[in-house]
């Protein structure tokens, strides 16, 4: 008797990972949106052009760095939140807006596309970078070591490693919720929520063939803590 070949059914389909922006989010796309246009006009303006230089050079400064750029990284009162006890520390949402934009300079540095782009979160990026890269096990390492990392400001140093990549294959992020995503990484117990939202947001935006593709240790420990 001969054997029928059946069709295997597809795989269902994975749901498409979202996130929405909270107010101090929707706060800095607004403010970077606007810088974003000026610079990428026809003939951009001087002044945004000028900004971005500026606020390249704010990464890793504490702010208030530059006063004059404080139509790029001024919080709003009612978004400052939980205030620290000694009045001259800044608080959580102004370190997220001055690393935010800060490290949104960077990213649009030298580039004619957006790379301020609604909806894709960091994970969602890094994934599209992974699949552009020709390295990708060094995106995998260097998105593993954000994903351990003890510090905020040691997040910091290995996301603009992250940025640097992005840019360099002109891959977009909502700069929104990175705003929203690095106020909660400030927060006690916030970083390992975090860590563990870009993980799952990275494994979910990966298409459904590469689960399958052999990850070093370290990404599998992300994935582990994404579970």
């Amino acid at each position: 008797m001969t054997a029928v070949a059946t069709e295997q059914p597809e795989p269902p389909a994975r749901k498409a990972w979202s996130r929405r922006r909270h107010e101090l989010g929707e706060h800095v796309a607004r403010t970077i949106g606007v810088l974003q246009a000026r610079v990428l006009r026809d003939v951009p303006e001087p002044e945004a052009v000028s900004a971005l230089a500026r606020l390249r050079r704010g990464i890793g400064q504490a702010p208030g760095f530059d006063y004059t750029l404080d139509r790029y990284l001024s919080v709003p009162d009612n978004l400052l939140g939980h205030r620290p006890p000694n009045d001259g520390e800044a608080a959580d949402s102004e370190h997220a807006v001055h690393d935010t934009v800060t490290l949104y300079a960077l990213h649009q540095q030298s580039r004619r596309a957006p790379m301020h782009v609604a909806g894709r979160g960091l994970g969602a990026s890094v994934a599209a970078l992974v699949r552009a890269s020709s390295g990708p096990d060094g995106v995998r390492r260097r998105f593993a070591a954000l994903g351990t990392a003890s510090t905020y400001f040691e997040s910091i140093h290995h996301l603009r490693s992250l940025i640097t990549m992005l840019r360099d294959h002109e891959i977009g992020l909502d700069y929104g919720l990175l705003a929203d995503d690095l106020q909660t990484l400030r927060r006690p117990q916030g970083r390992p929520q975090m860590q563990a939202i870009w993980g799952r947001e990275f494994f979910r935006s990966r298409p459904a063939e590469d689960l399958n593709d052999h990850t070093d240790d370290q990404t599998d420990d992300l994935e582990e803590k994404a579970s």
